[in-house]
């Protein structure tokens, strides 16, 4: 396994803000119609409560559900448990279901959502994207504090789907317990057979076998998505559509320090296009154009060509060439062409956000270029934190629990959980289809969602991203995507839609708005079969 920055852990783990809590401006709020639940609790359990979210001009009158369901490993044995096996691994899994209210539940489609991390819960979707409530945390460049605002998200999806918010296990309200449970939930097929069981149980629970179904991943959310898709083939659950926010499938994609892993150029040139979209945001870019998009374009084309066969070429690249693709580099990046001659003309993983406005004693976020916070130290190599999760992430955590226990009426007595610290010891071998054991490889989901399309030549396929997003570069997702080993006619099944803000696209209003229209018309398209 090739190795992974302390700041690509902190990037691709979408939490750990400190819990809080947060008062909330609620219109349409109903008493729970069952007690708290209990501190902890090891069976099924549900708690029911109403409300109603207007979204395009149209009431929606919705039913909340919050409700864990357990789920084992892949090697369970029922008997054994039956028996008496106390110490066998299991985790409870917490949900939030929201059922529009009036209409038949068995042609409405139904979408799952999860973030990713690996080890973050799912506040983010939750409460900044679809949920009927989203906290109010401004856009870039404006600072969060206490209290926090939650409004009536108008860019719910309710409109187009029910929607199933789910924490992974350990997150959230999520729990584990039994012998050996990190072994048995924390790692890439592990993962998504806990949540291929959530699934096939949320629907034999809730009568909703019928309806059309979606994915809806973020990040590594993406990569259980992806492995999802075909694992609910195995078990004969097909799903109409699967969207990619922030799409991370080849881990080999991402750009660690060329120092440790020399050889692997790819990641470079890949990541080049965000990290000239973050030039050109900052206006650090020479000669900088008005035209993002048509900027962007120039670049992938250098990255792909000039740039490409520069790094080839390696140590036998001519040095007037090497001066001649610094000099480029620059002018795309605005980092010094001193500085790209000394890093090799790569670029790695939290460079450019330590050293773009170093000169102003700023770094960049990660998460979204966008934002910039203060440099903690000058001197250090790369960015030694993230300024975009700094401003947000706490808003987003107190927010949920003050919604979770005030409106919800669920979580009393517990803690939730934004995220956990199992990045570094997750499990990262994966077993593709065709290969007879788990590769000791860093993992590639692609082979899986090629199986499920050619399985399913129906589902399609939705990848969207932001620009400014240096965790999950939208140019090595759409990179990815192109290699998908699929036929032609089954390519026509994938659409792309990009947007001028970060990884959490949610967080800037207009790309909100946007990225709403953009999956509620996938979904209202391929529920229909067209």
């Amino acid at each position: 396994m090739k190795p992974v920055t302390a700041l690509a852990v902190a990037a691709l783990l979408m939490g750990g803000a400190p819990l809080g809590a947060a008062p909330e401006e609620k219109a349409d709020k109903a008493p729970a119609s069952t007690t708290p639940a209990p501190t902890e609790a090891w069976a099924p359990e549900e708690v029911r409560s109403s409300g109603s979210v207007t979204v395009g001009g149209a009431r929606i009158p919705y039913q909340a559900i919050a409700g864990t369901l357990i789920v084992h490993p892949k090697d369970h044995d029922a008997d054994e448990a039956k028996a008496g096996d106390k110490d066998a691994p299991e985790a409870s899994m917490f949900y939030t279901a929201y059922v529009r209210t009036g209409v038949p539940a068995g042609s409405r489609p139904v979408t799952f959502l999860f973030n990713g991390g690996p080890g973050s819960s799912t506040v983010w979707l939750h409460m900044g994207a679809f949920g009927p409530r989203r906290v109010v945390t401004g856009d870039a460049g404006q600072v969060t504090s206490a209290p926090y605002r939650t409004v009536d998200n108008a860019f719910s999806l309710l409109d187009a789907s029910d929607l199933v918010f789910v924490d992974a296990p350990g997150t959230g309200f999520s729990r584990t317990r039994g012998k050996d449970k990190d072994k048995a939930f924390y790692g890439v097929d592990q993962d998504v057979h806990a949540f291929a069981d959530f699934i096939v149980q949320f629907l034999t629970r809730h009568g909703r076998w019928s309806s059309p179904k979606y994915l809806f991943g973020e990040s590594y959310g993406t990569m259980r998505a992806a492995g999802l898709a075909k694992a609910l083939q195995d078990v004969d659950v097909d799903l109409n559509g699967v969207i990619l926010l922030s799409d991370i499938l080849n881990w080999d994609l991402i750009p660690d320090d060329p120092q440790t892993n020399p050889g692997v150029d790819l990641p470079y040139v890949v990541s080049l296009p965000t990290y000239a979209a973050t030039a050109w945001y900052h206006r650090r870019v020479a000669d900088r154009p008005d035209d993002l998009k048509a900027f962007l374009a120039e670049v992938e084309r250098f990255a792909t060509t000039d740039y490409a066969l520069a790094l080839m070429q390696g140590n036998a690249l001519p040095e007037a060439q090497r001066q001649a693709i610094a000099a480029k580099l620059s002018a795309y990046t605005g980092l010094p062409t001193a500085y790209l001659l000394r890093t090799n003309l790569r670029i790695e993983y939290g460079a450019m956000q330590k050293e773009l406005l170093l000169d102003q004693g700023l770094t960049t976020g990660t998460l979204d270029t966008r934002f910039t916070g203060y440099t903690i130290d000058p001197l250090s190599k790369v960015a030694e934190y993230d300024p975009q999760s700094a401003a947000v992430g706490a808003a987003y955590v107190a927010a949920f629990n003050d919604y979770a226990r005030g409106t919800l009426r669920y979580g009393e007595g517990r803690p939730y959980r934004s995220g956990i610290d199992i990045y570094g010891s997750w499990d990262y071998k994966h077993q593709p289809p065709g290969a007879g054991q788990p590769l000791i490889a860093l993992p590639n989901v692609l082979p899986d969602l090629a199986v499920a399309m050619k399985r399913n030549p129906a589902m399609k396929i939705l990848v969207t991203g932001g620009y400014y997003d240096v965790s999950t570069p939208y140019f090595a997702g759409r990179y990815e995507l192109s290699h998908l080993p699929v036929p032609p006619a089954l390519q026509a099944n994938i659409d792309y839609s990009y947007y001028p803000s970060g990884h959490m696209v949610y967080l800037h209003a207009p790309s909100l708005q946007a990225i709403h229209d953009d999956v509620a018309a996938f979904i209202q398209r391929s529920a229909s079969g067209r």
